[in-house]
């Protein structure tokens, strides 16, 4: 489908200030040959930019719900939020959550394995996606394939970095990543396919189409497919993807709604490497494999399955209040065969190399039941906005193991995973289990304390409970009751186009840790301090913001060294101490600079220490640059879209035990991606769109710290669709 261009009211291009320290030039004339110049205008509807960002051809949105239950705008939001648009999505290629996250202000992803990984933000890891709204909290030990989650239902994804204990229950303090699904709102028929080829032999295909089903088109659905299938640079990997989402909207009456709708994602990949490459050969010397090195064997599988099941009733009153009920089921089952190669290899025989096959089935299911109202209400005649809700949630998580033996690798240097026979697995038997409730009410209001000053405070009392054992641990049952979890910010517009705001939130993690008297300690908390100066021009059509931050860990457990009495096996006591503190600052651009000329632009620094002032979480980057940018051409070129952007991050190390027994720095340099894109309307109906990433074949790996091993990132490749 050809992509819609700006529109905005009559919009006069005045001079840009200085983007909060990001060099983005100003334009609003130009000189040539000694004459005057005047950039063109462009016009929009006057509704300007709501929630749904899929239409609208914007890299920001006008309005998010994920920082609190109140819809506000990016500016009115006391947070940093970053929102990656349906435009930016189809722009950059992304096709699963892990490119996508990779690419925003902020976040990175420390890909240790080539189908697990851990998602960060200022130091600390994220173990939450929310699905409109609802947090699915995985542990990335058991994944099911939540990093490789694809995006073709959802129109954008919304990131809102600090503590989000206000919406996301428990958690670390580091980011909210909500992804939104895409509804079924046309009253027309409508729809996109798209075919793609790519690298390692990539196909891909895509079909989104929605139409109404009555007369009245009150009654309407949308249904996704997708399907793909790749070879990749690492040696016997294979990937296949597919999604099938169908959703339906009733307008029972001209205010109340019926939604409702069903998704199945599958993920099948081959060969997935199980831990990463070791880094040092037996003699204490650096390796240097190919990037196409693997430890997997030709028969290894990792098999996701995710299905999710929705409902929601909401209905709008007259007043302006609004009612919503809402309801999601998920269960998510991975089923692996893999193969764990371990030790250090001799440089010229290859041998010392180990074996430990593992296959584990896990299922996890999440339920859960939401009820909000939120609207205006008046208090010494002004007007303000307050939200109230009610949210259930529980998961339960099982795990069951096939044991395979273990074994030896004669020679790791000439490995090419076909030598390495699949044992004979055993019967499927108890591994581990876990359960996990919370039950919440929560409020928040925004005062309107004068024309430019408001005030949003909230808070959410949550019951938790949480239940589990394995194999090798003791059955656990840890409960606390009324967590309170505050939530205050300000936001004072300075003019038109600047507000400032300060904010502080936090969050909690229980945690499994007991005292002395046997007693399980108190949840660590995380509590984020933020201030800032955020803008938007042109209709809100571009948002930037800086901000400077602080997050706390408080309560973190640390050892005593005494023993609980009376415990079997023995069980150290711990005490509650202060944790990491993570401090930095951020800059954040994102929308259209000048009529068809898109940004999305963010700079992160942080420095992260324990209680002791030592770095913590180095294999995390302290330093962070996201840029990507299109450019519409006009004249003769219409029709044409060019862009590119780069992605840098500083370097990150730890240190390790090497064969040797000493001591030694496992470091990888800074280092930058370039991505490219270009894109060609050839009518209103179709187009062709080429994707290069990596441009200029960056090497680069991340680290498995607590096994000494490295996996290398991908290198360039390209798609066409």
């Amino acid at each position: 489908m050809r992509r819609p261009t700006s529109t905005d009211p009559a919009f006069r291009l005045k001079t840009i200030p200085l983007l909060l320290a990001i060099a983005i030039p100003a334009f609003s004339q130009a000189q040539e040959n000694g004459k005057e110049i005047v950039l063109p205008t462009v016009s929009v509807s006057d509704q300007g930019l709501g929630e749904t960002t899929e239409g609208t051809g914007s890299y920001t949105t006008g309005r998010t719900q994920t920082a609190t239950p109140l819809s506000m705008s990016p500016r009115e939001t006391p947070q940093s939020v970053s929102v990656v648009t349906q435009q930016r999505i189809e722009d950059q290629g992304f096709t699963n959550i892990t490119d996508l996250l990779n690419n925003v202000t902020g976040v990175s992803v420390h890909q240790y394995e080539t189908h697990r990984a851990q998602f960060t933000s200022r130091g600390f890891d994220v173990n939450t996606l929310m699905i409109d709204g609802i947090p699915s909290t995985w542990d990335q030990q058991w994944s099911s394939g939540e990093i490789m989650t694809g995006l073709s239902i959802y129109d954008r994804v919304e990131v809102v970095r600090g503590s989000t204990g206000l919406t996301t229950g428990a958690g670390d303090p580091s980011a909210a990543i909500n992804l939104v699904r895409k509804r079924a709102s046309s009253k027309e028929f409508t729809g996109t396919v798209e075919a793609g080829i790519g690298s390692w032999n990539e196909k891909r295909l895509m079909a989104d189409v929605s139409t109404p089903l009555n007369e009245a088109k009150t009654l309407r659905a949308r249904l996704v497919g997708d399907y793909a299938d790749s070879d990749s640079w690492v040696d016997n990997l294979t990937n296949k993807h597919q999604t099938l989402f169908a959703t339906v909207e009733a307008g029972l009456t001209p205010h109340t709604l019926l939604s409702a709708g069903v998704s199945r994602q599958e993920n099948s990949p081959t060969g997935s490497m199980w831990g990463g490459l070791p880094v040092w050969y037996s003699d204490g010397t650096r390796t240097d494999w190919d990037r196409s090195k693997t430890t997997a064997a030709d028969w290894v599988k990792y098999d996701f399955v995710y299905e999710n099941y929705f409902a929601s009733l909401e209905h709008q009153f007259d007043s302006g209040w609004k009612v919503k009920a809402s309801y999601n089921y998920g269960e998510k089952e991975a089923d692996s065969y893999l193969l764990y190669l371990y030790n250090a290899p001799d440089r010229m025989t290859g041998s010392g190399m180990y074996a430990w096959p593992g296959s584990y089935l896990v299922n996890t299911t999440q339920e859960d039941f939401g009820l909000q109202a939120n609207g205006p209400f008046k208090l010494f005649g002004r007007t303000h906005e307050l939200a109230v809700g009610y949210v259930h949630s529980k998961k339960d998580f099982t795990s069951d193991s096939r044991a395979g033996g273990f074994g030896s690798v004669a020679d790791f240097n000439s490995w090419d995973g076909t030598a390495y026979p699949e044992p004979a697995w055993g019967a499927l038997t108890y591994y581990g289990e876990g359960s996990t409730t919370q039950e919440a009410v929560y409020s928040a209001a925004r005062f309107s304390v004068t024309d430019p000053l408001k005030l949003i405070v909230g808070v959410r009392l949550t019951n938790y409970e949480q239940s589990g054992a394995t194999l090798y641990d003791p059955a656990y049952t840890m409960k606390f009751t009324s967590q309170v979890t505050p939530y205050a910010g300000v936001v004072y517009d300075i003019n038109e186009t600047y507000s400032a705001y300060a904010s502080y939130t936090d969050i909690f993690q229980p945690q499994q840790a007991r005292d002395i008297n046997g007693d399980y300690l108190d949840p660590i908390l995380g509590k984020s301090t933020e201030i800032g100066l955020k803008g938007s021009f042109f209709g809100d059509r571009l948002n930037t913001s800086a901000a400077v931050f602080e997050i706390v860990q408080d309560n973190l457990a640390q050892s005593t060294g005494q023993i609980i009495a009376g415990t079997t096996p023995p069980e150290t006591a711990y005490k509650a101490s202060e944790g990491a503190t993570s401090r930095g600052f951020e800059f954040d651009v994102s929308g259209e600079v000048l009529p068809g000329w898109n940004v999305s632009a963010g700079y992160t620094q942080f420095k992260a220490t324990d209680a002791d002032g030592e770095d913590v979480n180095t294999i995390y980057p302290r330093k962070l640059l996201r840029l990507f940018t299109t450019y519409r051409l006009h004249g003769d070129f219409a029709g044409l879209t060019l862009g590119g952007g780069v992605n840098w991050q500083g370097k990150t190390y730890t240190d390790a035990t090497n064969p040797l027994g000493n001591v030694e720095r496992i470091e990888q340099d800074a280092y930058s991606v370039v991505n490219l894109m270009a894109r060609y309307d050839f009518t209103k109906q179709l187009y062709a769109q080429l994707n290069i990433n990596n441009v200029f074949d960056e090497e680069y790996f991340a680290m498995f710290d607590a096994y000494d091993q490295m996996t290398y990132g991908a290198p360039r490749s390209a798609t066409l669709k």
